[in-house]
């Protein structure tokens, strides 16, 4: 294999040996999309030749615009968690000229061999043999102001403060400690203490919010230099700290509404290291320093604030609040959605920026999808099949080639897809005004049907045509093998994996068929089409077109989210792989700590026990509230006598739950049943026909249940979620959304549901 003198600063093949510690580290910042400042890296294999690659450092500082150039060194054994090597070898700044560059990376190279750099290697049993240098070259930072930025607090180890030291000008001062810095410590979305302030609070919240996205990258927390130039902030080195225990709990950040409605359907558990490095390129980008999305206790939430402080700041206010309660619900009473403390003009130069790689997804969506859908099926195929052969080399080179390229390019394209709505809350709140809101419901249905499909009710539709022998096992787990109750979860084995999983669905006891139901509710859509036309006949034919293009969104929708997660089995093959070269369980690794494992990097590894046990504490928690607000602790909730499923408030008592259980229509109709109380699909095979199933919540995992259930509760869900969906279209009453459903009943209980009022009442006790 070629081994170049010369990489990009952002280059893939740039790790730990051929780039060293410094360089790794700050290839991986790039990569992640941070502000570092551009550059390349002189490689250890250049080191090795012993001659310094005159002609490709001259052309790569000629592509990088000349002018002054920081080079510093970058060896295979520095800035690793347990050794900094901090200030052991050379670092040139301010360096112009070809010739200049040229010699300080020769310097770079010798300061390997000065006594104090090998004094310190023989005092920390550093072996010499295979011991190389790399330099990284970047473009001058003057910086008016520097620092460095601890992610958590380096003396009293708190998780939930950011200490940050800043000095005038270049960092070198602060770095050697020849001046004391001024400091501000961040904790809670605000500046708690400050000492003689160089930095505002609005750039010192700026700062700590950057130091929380590396601290994601590198699942540790981590201490950031950094500088201040122009109004930019510059990422210079970062260092994971390994001492230090871990907290997958954002909500520590700030006062936000987070929420996980809808989300924590799709969602459900506890997300590993693995899955959360995976999701992390997908998230839209922080609103300033506030970030969009995150984990709290180890589980998926969006901050409701950012989106709605964007929203309003951009004039879209009233439409975004209608958008996000068609798709997460709207907010329990009383509860108040926390300001961002930014002015609105920041707040739009925030969210235009946040804004554009979200545009350009859905561009790329509306454009390739029908073509991405089609490729992708065999694609995922084919590298799946290539992961499970591959060495360990091999394997890197497959991420870095094409697995990448499925997460950062094809990935957010599906994703954009998955999101699009296209106004279909506006289309049903104009239909229950003119219809009332059981004809309504039964016209937004038909998704599936007239020579189209929907994808949700696929694995139902598959079931019942494999018993009836006109669709074969191989098609069936060719088309959903991959769906399954907990899909994005990248150590959830899929479905197609187990080879008995088939076998029980269709020996399984069946209820109604699928087909009967959706002839049934082509009936009753037909019957609510002729009172609608009876009524409003100019009305009529606008109305049929605008539901034609809704439900060819909502198919479209539908597709995207397929094939989303048949991309993410290709990462579960990733890890999977990773694991079996390595030894290690990899689904507590990040990609790039995976990577670095792959190439003979330990590091991570002693972190991976540790971070079992939090991933094991929190799945042994209940489903934390839909709606949390504040700074919570899912321990000390989960412990609490009063706790409540629906919401949180850590500012203030939400009213007492009303004694109804009330959730968001799902499916039309009124059903009187005896519940059946589940917490997993596992569980729920006991369902018996008839039942109505009571459940924390359902996805398309679930749904091969729906013909036996007499009717669906859930405690989360909201108007759009698939379960709410794949009810309506099989006719099937249901409420979605209740908070507090599977606490309030027990199995044996009789209970009566109204899909459309939205309410579950219930009859008498077991």
């Amino acid at each position: 294999m070629d081994q170049p003198a010369v990489l990009p600063l952002d280059d893939y093949r740039a790790d730990l040996a051929t780039v060293g510690g410094k360089g790794a580290s700050l290839a991986r910042l790039t990569r992640a999309g941070l502000p570092v400042s551009p550059g390349f890296h002189v490689t250890t294999h250049a080191f090795r030749t012993g001659t310094v690659p005159a002609a490709e450092i001259a052309a790569a500082y000629a592509a990088l615009g000349g002018g002054p150039v920081a080079v510093r060194s970058s060896a295979t054994a520095e800035d690793l968690p347990e050794l900094s090597f901090a200030g052991q070898h050379d670092t040139f700044l301010d360096v112009t000229g070809t010739e200049a560059v040229t010699d300080a990376v020769a310097r770079c190279w010798a300061s390997l061999w000065t006594e104090r750099a090998v004094a310190y290697r023989a005092r920390n049993g550093i072996p010499e043999d295979g011991l190389a240098l790399a330099v990284v070259v970047q473009r001058m930072v003057p910086a008016e102001v520097s620092g460095v930025l601890f992610t958590a607090n380096p003396v009293t180890g708190a998780r939930d403060e950011t200490v940050i030291d800043a000095a005038p000008g270049l960092g070198d001062t602060l770095v050697g400690g020849e001046v004391t810095p001024d400091t501000a410590v961040v904790s809670g979305g605000r500046v708690t203490s400050r000492t003689n302030p160089l930095l505002d609070e609005a750039r010192a919240l700026e700062l700590a919010a950057l130091g929380r996205r590396i601290e994601e990258l590198y699942g540790l927390p981590v201490d950031v230099e950094w500088a201040l130039h122009d109004g930019r902030v510059a990422v210079l080195q970062a260092r994971p700290v390994t001492t230090m225990r871990e907290s997958w709990n954002d909500s520590l950040l700030g006062d936000y509404m987070w929420t996980s409605a809808n989300l924590g359907e799709g969602i459900p558990s506890v997300m590993t290291p693995a899955t959360w490095s995976v999701a992390l390129p997908l998230i839209p980008p922080p609103v300033g320093p506030h970030p969009t999305a995150g984990r709290i206790g180890g589980r998926y939430y969006l901050n409701l604030s950012t989106a709605l402080a964007a929203g309003a700041a951009l004039g879209l206010g009233r439409l975004v609040r209608r958008a996000n309660e068609a798709t997460l619900g709207p907010l329990p009473p009383g509860v108040e959605v926390p300001p961002l403390p930014m002015s609105r003009a920041a707040i739009v130069l925030a969210a235009v920026r946040a804004a554009v790689p979200m545009v350009r997804a859905s561009a790329v969506y509306r454009r390739r999808l029908p073509e991405l859908v089609a490729a992708n099926p065999a694609h995922c195929r084919a590298l799946r099949e290539r992961i499970a052969v591959a060495d360990a080399d091999g394997l890197r080179a497959l991420w870095r080639s094409e697995v990448a390229v499925l997460l950062r390019e094809r990935c957010p394209a599906f994703e954009a897809g998955a999101r699009s709505v296209l106004g279909g809350h506006r289309l049903a709140a104009r239909l229950r005004r003119l219809v009332g809101d059981q004809d309504a419901t039964a016209l937004l249905t038909g998704l599936h049907g007239a020579g189209d499909s929907l994808e949700s009710l696929g694995p139902v539709l598959g079931l019942a045509a494999v018993r009836r022998g006109t669709l074969s096992r191989a098609e069936f787990v060719a088309a959903w093998g991959h769906r399954g109750p907990d899909e994005f979860e990248l150590s959830a084995p899929r479905p197609a994996e187990d080879p008995g999983w088939l076998d029980r669905q269709l020996t399984a006891e069946q209820g109604t068929d699928p087909e009967e139901l959706l002839a049934r509710q082509a009936e009753v859509r037909a019957a609510a089409w002729r009172r609608l036309e009876s009524r409003h006949p100019r009305k009529a034919p606008g109305l049929r077109r605008a539901l034609a293009r809704a439900a060819a969104s909502g198919r479209n929708r539908e597709r995207a989210r397929s094939e989303f997660v048949r991309s993410f089995w290709v990462f579960r093959a990733f890890f999977l792989r990773a694991a079996e070269l390595t030894g290690e369980d990899t689904f507590f690794l990040s990609v790039d700590e995976t990577l670095a494992l792959l190439g003979g990097d330990r590091t991570a590894a002693p972190a991976i026990q540790e971070r079992r046990a939090r991933y094991e504490r929190y799945r042994a928690l209940p489903p934390y509230p839909t709606f949390i607000r504040g700074r919570f602790d899912p321990e000390s909730w989960a412990a609490g006598d009063d706790r409540r499923g629906d919401v949180w408030d850590e500012t203030a008592t939400p009213p007492p739950a009303d004694d109804a259980i009330a959730g968001h229509p799902g499916g039309a109709g009124v059903v009187t049943g005896t519940a059946r109380v589940v917490s997993t699909v596992e569980e729920a095979e006991a369902l018996r026909p008839g039942e109505v199933l009571v459940a924390p919540l359902t996805n398309v995992g679930w749904t091969p249940l729906f013909p036996r259930a007499a009717a669906v509760v859930t405690d989360v869900g909201a108007p759009l979620s698939h379960a709410a969906i794949v009810a309506r279209e099989l006719g099937i009453p249901a409420v979605v959304g209740c908070g507090n459903a599977t606490t309030r009943i027990r199995t044996g209980d009789r209970v009566r549901v109204d899909g459309a009022a939205g309410t579950v009442v219930p009859l008498h006790e077991a």
